[in-house]
């Protein structure tokens, strides 16, 4: 066998930032031959600062829990030094938003526990009959024709509305939204940037390369702007939903930030729904190339619990985070030094063959699955109950009517390397 199974130590590097290769899936090749053969590694990609790229489930687990050694604020997720630098100079910080996955101890945890109890399960069940009303209607729009795609018209659109009525925004605002934040997690992605109003290039792109890409900065000039209405209209008038509690909340006394209540919308208006709808799309691709497991969850709604942790592991639709040492420390027996930063690589982890049988097959009743898809530790992801409420509820209306389906084309993935999943799903089927 060749040294690092057939790549070498500098392209290997190359595959692990590269959007496309995550697009395509060969990526998991440079995952899995680093998790045998050097399992925290240094990497030197062209065109980003190093970092280590941490692979195995335990290292990523015992480095999320770890969250006094190894911090946000300085990197969250792979960007090109041209990008970083151009974000530094735009903006004053490394970074674009200061959401919650920006920020560390104590300034996060005051506000995560603003809305923290709106998304915890006793808050959720009131909201499970509209869930299930919504996923209803998603599959009766299915209903009277024999093909559609899968993401474009059901796995993108049900968890839109789904974070639209958690946050009370209005319905004709849906188009808006979606395309705000198909522009934030894919802005490389040719079929996102040909849609796009707000082109960039040189070192304003996110890969600092010359080519078009969507505009960031002006994407958070929109994103600001709206939001910055809802937050008046809350002040002015509070409702029943999460954007009057961000607009309205309280840091150590005083009114939360601007900078910090604007990064609040986005993350959960964003992140709320784009990895569900990644997640239920990969999961309705790996049921239709696994029959068996679709006969087998059809046959036992039981499994249907298990099957969407499946499915969440399976997508990960968050790809990696970064952390930085704050302390000299070891990993994996390598030496990390303070100030150098670390990539989780999730979607590596969730297929770890330490840790799962077989982890390259899909299968709905896999149990144990430690999956690590919504993170560890303090940084855990605010809106897991509800993503799985939602794919639960998606899957309970659709599989008992589903009688048939097949592929109809080819899916295709939206090209990113941190937050993404499939944009097109074409599919043939009939419902009962």
């Amino acid at each position: 066998m060749k040294p690092f199974g057939g790549f070498s130590r500098d392209t290997i590097d190359d595959v692990l930032v590269n959007p496309q290769a995550t697009a395509d899936g060969s990526v998991h090749d440079a995952y899995r031959t680093l998790r045998a053969d050097d399992p925290v590694h240094w990497c030197t990609p062209a065109g980003f600062r190093p970092f280590w790229a941490i692979t195995r489930h335990a290292d990523i687990h015992a480095v999320s829990k770890a969250n006094d050694r190894f911090v946000n604020r300085h990197r969250t997720y792979l960007a090109p030094i041209e990008a970083e630098k151009w974000t530094l100079a735009t903006v004053g910080d490394t970074h674009l938003f200061r959401t919650l996955v920006d920020l560390d101890d104590p300034e996060h945890m005051k506000l995560r526990k603003l809305t923290n109890s709106w998304f915890l399960p006793p808050n959720l069940k009131r909201l499970e009959g509209e869930i299930a009303s919504l996923a209803k209607a998603a599959v009766d729009g299915m209903a009277g024709r024999d093909r559609c795609d899968f993401v474009e018209d059901v796995a993108l659109l049900y968890p839109l509305r789904v974070i639209m009525r958690v946050l009370g925004l209005p319905p004709e605002d849906e188009p808006r939204m979606l395309k705000m934040t198909q522009e934030m997690f894919g802005p490389q992605d040719p079929d996102v940037v040909a849609r796009s109003a707000r082109i960039t290039a040189g070192a304003g792109a996110v890969a600092g390369s010359g080519d078009p890409q969507v505009d960031l900065f002006a994407l958070a000039q929109e994103y600001f702007g709206y939001f910055g209405a809802v937050t008046a209209a809350r002040r002015a008038n509070p409702q029943d939903d999460v954007s009057t509690v961000i607009a309205n909340g309280m840091i150590d006394g005083a009114p939360i930030g601007e900078r910090e209540a604007m990064s609040y919308y986005v993350i959960v208006a964003t992140a709320g729904h784009d990895t569900t709808s990644s997640t239920a799309a990969a999961g309705m691709l790996e049921l239709i190339r696994a029959p068996a497991e679709l006969a087998k969850l059809r046959a036992d709604p039981g499994l249907l619990p298990g099957a969407v942790e499946e499915m969440i592991r399976w997508a990960t639709p968050v790809k990696h985070f970064m952390r930085t040492a704050t302390v000299d420390t070891e990993i994996g027996g390598k030496t990390i030094r303070a100030g150098d930063a670390l990539c989780l690589f999730y979607a590596s982890g969730n297929r770890d063959e330490r840790v799962f049988d077989d982890p390259d097959s899909f299968r709905v009743d896999r149990t144990p699955n430690p999956q690590i898809a919504f993170g560890h530790g303090v940084h855990q992801c605010l809106g897991l109950h509800l993503a799985r409420l939602e794919i639960r509820a998606l899957f309970a209306e659709l599989l008992p009517r589903l009688a048939h389906v097949e592929l109809a084309g080819e899916p295709r993935s939206t090209i990113a390397n941190f937050v993404s999943g499939l944009k097109t799903l074409p599919i043939r089927y009939r419902l009962d």
